[in-house]
């Protein structure tokens, strides 16, 4: 919808690869992107709509170390590029709107530390079953930590693995949180409803929450104690969705694809495939053969099991502790 609408630059930041699972609710995608990482995958169509846009892909896992970096609000040191990679790096400047499409409260919450400490609305957006909800918190006024001032306790609420999700409810809610995107582009952030709308496509149901004005007491915006984006918030292994985890390393890391993929032909179950942000392996792991995609970064997804230990043990025998 913002390719669409002709908004200039749209920076994707997603750690995942595109599943079998996803194509029923995600509609960027085809049968031929599976395996492939979302942001290349997303941004090769965005590309097909309008060759004009911008598109900076980041293939990375949102964290409190990289987030500023990645969404273009920090001046770093570029990466070095790799071999792989064929498309040249792209002139950043500091976003004007973040959109918040993850799957996992601990992103939601660091999102918002980002969004308040920069002064950014933060567009929200979720969808579990068949209930969805979408809202937008800009500056000045509430945040997302002043309704819900902590996320909830891990087990206590359903999850995509769960309760499932039905594809129209995701395209209701992407289509309400790129209107109020464009909304503050155009400059008119006062034709936001400045409320939360919940509501059940099944059930018909639909209800509306008043945002209102920022709460004095708000770890976030009132006390300006940025937790979640100085590390203080746990990050989780399991993939929403999938019968995957996710292995990220320790330190920075910067792998040299070809040489990974040189090694892992020898050993693979099946020819190893690269592409400028990945290698995808096939390989035998303790239980049983899993589905390893390797980024350069160093992080991986382990797809096949549900068991950390599993996947640690597959990264330290193929990529290496």
């Amino acid at each position: 919808q913002l390719c669409r609408a002709g908004v200039g630059t749209l920076t994707l930041i997603d750690r995942d690869v595109v599943e079998l699972t996803n194509l029923q609710r995600q509609v960027l995608f085809g049968v031929k992107d599976v395996g492939v990482p979302k942001v290349e995958a997303a941004g090769e169509r965005l590309r097909a709509i309008d060759p004009g846009i911008v598109v900076v892909e980041e293939a990375h896992d949102l964290t409190s170390a990289n987030a500023e970096r990645l969404l273009g609000l920090e001046i770093a040191d570029p990466a070095p590029e790799h071999k792989l990679s064929a498309a040249p790096r792209v002139a950043r400047r500091a976003p004007q709107v973040i959109i918040d499409g993850t799957d996992n409260f601990e992103t939601r919450y660091l999102l918002n530390d980002v969004a308040v400490k920069h002064g950014l609305p933060l567009v929200y957006g979720g969808v579990i079953a068949t209930r969805g909800m979408s809202g937008t918190f800009v500056p000045g006024g509430a945040c997302l930590r002043c309704l819900f001032e902590d996320p909830p306790a891990p087990g206590s609420s359903e999850t995509c693995d769960t309760a499932g999700v039905f594809g129209p409810s995701v395209a209701v809610v992407g289509a309400a949180q790129a209107a109020d995107a464009i909304k503050m582009l155009a400059g008119k952030p006062d034709t936001l409803s400045r409320t939360l709308v919940n509501f059940d496509l099944w059930t018909n149901a639909i209800r509306r929450f008043p945002i209102g004005g920022a709460r004095p007491g708000c770890p976030c915006c009132g006390l300006r104690n940025f937790e979640f984006l100085r590390g203080e918030a746990g990050d989780s292994l399991s993939l929403c969705g999938q019968d995957a985890i996710q292995i990220s390393p320790q330190e920075k890391v910067n792998l040299d694809l070809i040489a990974l993929h040189a090694r892992l032909t020898r050993v693979a179950i099946s020819p190893p495939v690269a592409t400028r942000f990945m290698v995808r392996v096939r390989v035998e792991g303790p239980g049983g053969e899993v589905d390893m995609s390797i980024f350069v970064d160093g992080r991986a997804i382990i797809l096949g099991t549900t068991s950390p230990q599993v996947a640690r043990t597959v990264y330290a025998r193929y990529v290496g502790s």
